[in-house]
């Protein structure tokens, strides 16, 4: 019987942290909610969702005691280290800062600043849309052409060596980066039906690889 690899969700009070867990589950995790740091680092991989306001679940972190872990983490993922996805807010909580929320530090693991999405369109965006991915790294494999995904947010990422998808929202948007180890989705993979589940289960298979 094939072990189940261990994730380790960041517990710090912020959103719906169980339908992170059971699309995890669903996708053939042992998923954990857990604010142990002891559990944290020793799971195969961890996953930063995050919901609402940057500002507020920067201090959430802090609060929990897990900001300066999550920053660690999420660095050694980019060097190669364990596996970390960031989800929605979890994404730009990586960046230094963001729009939103002026004077809040983020994560700073990349050195770029979270931006208001601009141009005639609804804010934020709530919707399904279209994905453009590329095809060619591991976070994309075996997803059909044109999938469609869930998207909540008013702020955006800006485009940099690490981003891999994009939607088009008025314009161009930062839909997701890898670094190494170290993924992330604008997208909500949890409410993105089978195109989430396979991006969940493609970052599960770079846990089993390590």
């Amino acid at each position: 019987m094939t072990l189940r690899p261990s994730v380790a969700i960041f517990d710090y009070g912020i959103g719906n942290l169980r339908s992170a867990q059971k699309a995890l589950e669903f996708a053939g995790a042992e998923a954990t909610l857990t604010n142990d740091k002891f559990i944290l680092k020793e799971s195969d991989g961890v996953v930063l969702p995050g919901v609402g306001a940057f500002g507020r679940c920067a201090e959430a972190l802090i609060e929990s005691d897990l900001f300066s872990l999550a920053a660690s983490m999420a660095q050694e993922a980019a060097s190669g280290g364990k596996p970390f996805l960031g989800i929605c807010i979890g994404m730009q909580l990586l960046y230094n800062g963001s729009d939103e929320s002026v004077g809040t530090s983020g994560l700073g693991v990349i050195n770029e600043q979270i931006r208001s999405i601009k141009g005639d369109v609804k804010i934020p965006q709530m919707q399904w849309n279209k994905l453009n991915c590329d095809f060619t790294h591991p976070m994309f494999k075996g997803i059909e052409e044109d999938p469609w995904v869930y998207f909540v947010h008013g702020y955006s990422a800006p485009f940099t060596e690490e981003s891999v998808a994009s939607c088009d929202y008025g314009t161009d948007l930062n839909a997701a980066i890898a670094s190494n180890n170290l993924w992330a989705t604008q997208f909500h993979p949890e409410k993105s039906g089978k195109t989430g589940i396979a991006v969940l289960k493609n970052f599960l298979s770079i846990l089993k690889s390590d």
